[in-house]
């Protein structure tokens, strides 16, 4: 295959679709990457799956992909969201980049009593979401729910899935639930759990506590930075309940 550029479209793809790319993406693909009408382009739209497309039409301000094959079928990850408290800038969207290329089907960023973050822009990590799909091959691009507090999405919360929580409080002891304890939950639907820089409240822990569909998990036996306990979460659970056994 001679593809070396993929791009992520929000436009249907099949055999011999004609798909139109708008300024932004004609300037990447015809300047930057300076490809010429019959290169190769690898397509996918998060619903039918990636396809090979050749340049059709190759302008400053437009073009053309005509789709030519399917290289690989849709690959949806394993029904899990990850529920996350905004950090700092860089982090956030670390947090963001690395869901997607472990997989998840759903994102959900939370504000808690002492979230600390900069001010939420939902287009642009809509983008860092889509980047990331791009450049980890993934045919499925997640969904990226409105920030929302968490009392409201614990209120909320659908029946019929689990949600684990990374309970910092529970670094360093042995008796606490990790990884070998997820190898006896239902792979999906689930959830996952992680605070912001400061931790959770004492009135969050709480509530936590008291729902019947939390799970308190332990990551270890240090006690994480948001970002890295995320990733930690998803690690331990892809490994024992999800699509990486």
């Amino acid at each position: 295959m001679d593809a070396k550029v993929r791009l992520y479209v929000d436009q249907p793809l099949g055999r011999g679709q004609a798909v139109a790319v708008g300024p932004d993406q004609a300037n990447y693909l015809f300047a930057v990457m300076r490809l010429a009408p019959g290169a190769g382009v690898l397509l996918f739209n998060g619903r039918d799956g990636e396809w090979l497309a050749r340049v059709a039409d190759a302008g400053k301000r437009r073009g053309v992909l005509l789709c030519e094959a399917q290289t690989r079928p849709l690959l949806a990850p394993p029904d899990l969201w990850l529920l996350f408290a905004p950090v700092r800038k860089e982090r956030t969207q670390f947090i963001v980049e690395k869901a997607v290329e472990l997989g998840v089907a759903r994102l959900v960023p939370v504000t808690t009593r002492y979230t600390q973050s900069e001010r939420w822009r939902h287009d642009k990590h809509v983008a860092h979401v889509i980047e990331a799909a791009e450049q980890c091959g993934a045919t499925f691009v997640p969904d990226l729910a409105g920030v929302q507090p968490l009392a409201q999405v614990l209120k909320g919360w659908p029946d019929g899935r689990e949600l684990f929580w990374a309970d910092e409080a529970l670094a360093g002891q042995s008796g606490a639930m990790g990884s070998s304890a997820l190898t006896g939950v239902i792979a999906a639907p689930a959830a996952i759990l992680v605070g912001p820089e400061g931790g959770f409240s004492e009135e969050e822990k709480a509530l936590l506590r008291g729902l019947p569909f939390v799970r308190p998990m332990r990551l270890g036996p240090r006690i994480l930075r948001a970002e890295t306990a995320a990733v930690a979460a998803l690690v331990l659970w892809q490994a024992a309940a999800g699509d990486w056994r």
